[in-house]
Order: C-alpha cells, then sequence, then structure tokens
C-alpha cells in the first residue's frame, strides 16, 4: 500500500495521512447537515438528502484517492445546491426531478470531456501565474468563508460587511479556537489544525457553546425518495430552459473543480513543470462522482477546497481521500454526535488554511502588469462574488487582453482565447 500510495515519493506516513484525512472530513462534515437542509427547500426529502450526500461523498472520495492519488475529499458542492434550490427549482419554477435529471446529463457530459482528455488539457494550459493567483485567491475566499460561518463579519446594510459581536457565544468560540489553532501552529505542533478543532469541540462543551448530543448512533434514512429518479425524466430536459441550466451547471461545477485541483496542487508541492499529475483520473472520479450523487439524489459534487485543511497537516497522497471515504461512510451511523461539530468550530481551520494558501501569492510576477491586474482580479473577485469559477472566468478574460497590449499575444495559448470569448458570452447572455 505504500507503494501504490507512493508514500516515499511524497514524504509521508500513515499517521499523517489518516490525521489528514479526519481533518479534511471535519472540515467537510457540515456539508451533511448543511446539503439536505438546503436541497429539502426544494421540495426533496431531507432523510434522503443525507443519506445521498454520504453515499456520494465515500464515492467520490475514494475514486479520486485510488485513481489518481489525490488527497481531496468530494462531496455535494455548496454553490451548486443553493444554485440547484434558490435559481433553478423555486427561481425557475422548475420541478427537482427534472432538475435532478439535469444535473445527472451535465456529469455525463463531463465524464465524456474528461475521458477525451479536454478538461485536463484546459487546466495545464493555464498560465503559471494565473494557477498562483487561483490558488491564494481560494485562500482568500475559504478564509471569508469562515469569517462568515463563525459570525465574525457579518452583514451591514451601509458597507456591506461588519464585524460581528465577538463577546456572543458562536464567535466567541470561533475566536477561542482560532487562537489555540494558531497558537499550536506557531509552536510546531503536527496536527495542530485538527487538534484545534478537537480542543474548541471540547471547550464549547464544556461551557455550553455547544449542546451535547442526545445519542449517538442513528438510524440510517431511506434512499427510496430520490434514488434513480434521474431515468424517469430524461425526456424533459430539452426545453431551452433546462439546457441552459445543464449549461450553467457544466460552467460553474468545471472550473470549482479546476481551482480546487490547482489549490490542493500547489499547496502539496504536486505541481510539476506548471502541470498537474494525473489531472486526467482526477477529473475523472470528480464527473463520475457527480453521476452517482444525481443517481443517488443530490445536486451537483465537486472538489472540496477543505480538503487544504488536510494537506495542511500532512496529507500528500490518495490514502488521505480513502480515510475521508471511511469516515463518511461512519458518519451514516453517527449522524446525531455530527451536531457537535458547528460551523463556530470549522470555521478557525478555515481562516488559517486560508492564510496557508495566500502564501502563493508570493510566487506570481508582480513586476509585470499584465500579469498583475488579471492575477488581482481574479484573487479579489472570489470572495466578493462567493464564486471561484466567477474568479477565474475574469481573469481568463482580461489575460488575454494584457498580453495583446503586451504584444506578446504568441505567448497565450489558443486555448486561453477560446475560454475568454465563451466567458464573455457566458456574462453577457446567462
Amino acid at each position: 500500500m505504500r507503494n501504490f500510495f507512493q508514500f516515499d515519493e511524497r514524504g509521508t506516513t500513515y499517521k499523517k495521512e489518516t490525521l489528514a484525512g479526519i481533518t479534511t472530513f471535519l472540515s467537510m462534515a457540515y456539508i451533511l447537515v448543511v446539503n439536505p437542509i438546503i436541497l429539502s427547500q426544494a421540495g426533496m426529502d431531507k432523510g434522503a438528502l443525507f443519506t445521498a450526500t454520504a453515499l456520494s461523498a465515500i464515492v467520490g472520495s475514494l475514486l479520486i484517492g485510488l485513481l489518481a492519488n489525490y488527497p481531496i475529499g468530494i462531496a455535494p458542492s455548496m454553490g451548486l445546491n443553493s444554485f440547484f434550490t434558490f435559481s433553478v427549482c423555486i427561481g425557475m419554477g422548475i420541478e427537482w426531478e427534472i432538475a435532478l435529471t439535469g444535473v445527472f446529463v451535465a456529469g455525463i457530459i463531463f465524464m465524456i470531456l474528461s475521458l477525451l482528455k479536454i478538461r485536463e488539457k484546459i487546466i495545464n494550459v493555464i498560465p503559471q501565474d494565473l494557477k498562483h493567483a487561483i490558488a491564494s485567491g481560494i485562500g482568500f475566499f475559504i478564509a471569508f468563508v469562515g469569517l462568515k460561518n463563525a459570525g465574525i463579519i457579518v452583514n451591514n446594510p451601509d458597507t456591506f460587511v461588519a464585524i460581528g459581536d465577538l463577546t456572543s457565544p458562536g464567535p466567541g468560540l470561533a475566536v477561542i479556537g482560532f487562537i489555540i489553532t494558531l497558537m499550536m501552529l506557531v509552536r510546531g505542533i503536527n496536527g495542530g489544525i485538527f487538534f484545534g478543532m478537537v480542543l474548541t469541540t471540547i471547550f464549547g462543551m464544556l461551557v455550553g457553546f455547544i449542546e451535547l448530543p442526545t445519542s449517538i448512533v442513528g438510524k440510517v434514512p431511506s434512499l427510496e425518495p430520490t434514488f434513480g429518479v434521474v431515468f424517469t425524466h430524461l425526456g424533459e430536459i430539452f426545453t431551452p430552459q433546462v439546457l441552459t441550466v445543464i449549461f450553467t451547471f457544466l460552467f460553474v461545477a468545471f472550473f470549482d473543480t479546476a481551482g480546487a485541483l490547482i489549490a490542493v496542487a500547489s499547496q502539496a508541492g504536486l505541481l510539476k513543470d506548471n502541470k498537474i499529475p494525473n489531472a486526467g483520473r482526477a477529473l475523472l472520479a470528480d464527473s463520475t462522482s457527480g453521476v452517482a450523487g444525481a443517481i443517488f439524489g443530490t445536486s451537483t459534487t465537486a472538489s472540496f477546497v477543505e480538503s487544504t485543511a488536510g494537506i495542511a497537516v500532512g496529507g500528500r497522497t490518495g490514502f488521505t481521500a480513502v480515510i475521508i471515504s471511511i469516515c463518511f461512510t461512519i458518519s451514516l451511523f453517527f449522524s446525531p454526535i455530527l451536531s457537535v461539530i458547528t460551523p463556530e468550530v470549522t470555521s478557525p481551520a478555515l481562516i488559517i488554511v486560508g492564510a496557508l494558501m495566500a502564501m502563493e501569492i508570493s510566487k506570481i510576477n508582480w513586476s509585470k502588469l499584465e500579469v498583475v491586474i488579471p492575477s488581482f482580479v481574479t484573487i479579489i473577485m472570489m470572495p466578493l462574488t462567493s464564486s471561484v469559477a466567477t474568479g477565474i472566468a475574469l481573469g481568463f478574460i482580461l489575460y488575454p487582453f494584457a498580453m495583446i497590449a503586451q504584444k506578446r499575444m504568441q505567448e497565450v495559448h489558443p486555448i486561453i482565447y477560446v475560454l475568454s470569448i465563451l466567458f464573455i458570452l457566458y456574462f453577457i447572455f446567462v
């Protein structure tokens, strides 16, 4: 197994990989609670959604670990589940069964693009400076998500955002957890992020900020209300409205996954000659999990940027992803205890991991305006729009124009020009 996962080549151990897998799982575990809450507002069964969420994460994480040897967790995307419910089902009035069938079709198209290595080719031709911008931008984005989830940053009608009440239980616990984790990392304690979450949880329960679970073991909810629904509605997707939805799923999922893959590969030191090893297999695993998730009954899956939390504690191989898959399997039977893993517990990890990922910003060539401006826009627009895909798209639009102005257009790959035009058309018409 050490040889299969290349432990020696990547300088890791079973202990590091296991700790990394558990850390990433804890950072992702909120999806088991949040995904059913969001999708159930579209009329879907909440119990079936819990099981479908766990199963899609089990399949996706296991596939990317075994096929691509990457320390990445896969689960239903937070952005796309909101798009599914509020834009497609509620906003457009499309029934959830048909919308779910659209997710299934988008997943099939993804699998074809992955098998043809089109997705891999696109990722590999992204300029190196933009790759660093994407990785650091995701760092700012997930740090902002952590601050928002903890209530440290809140809405403000005048300034859009403002600092929350740090003396209230939720934000206060997150601040204490952040300080604990910060001190452990600065002291060089291995697994500081993981142990920080554990200590924060224990402290939260002791002082009454986190409610103790009423039970430990729970029954696995039935998958029957959603399983296989996509096969009975395939004839209802051929309308302009639904086809537009399918395209949007394709666009957002493609670049969310590309961004996560670039960020993870950069942080783990796996980028070689500006290329991501086994990118084709990673993308195939991701698209296959999307198809499986739609069959189980959940919205589009994606590679989670929270995987960087596990990488920060030493995860370097697919064994980390296997551990993530095992944790999601166990979670099927221990759903009540997941209530103690609150946003206030995981937020400090996201903020600190965001800081670690933001270190990629130093690798950008800040002496060239044609690089600086597209890179800056890529970075800043991710947290401001709450979308990795939007940040990437805007960077792709600006980069060719900047290079043309510098008469360096021959240095830009033709695929980047094509994508730039497609992104412009996307923002105009979708």
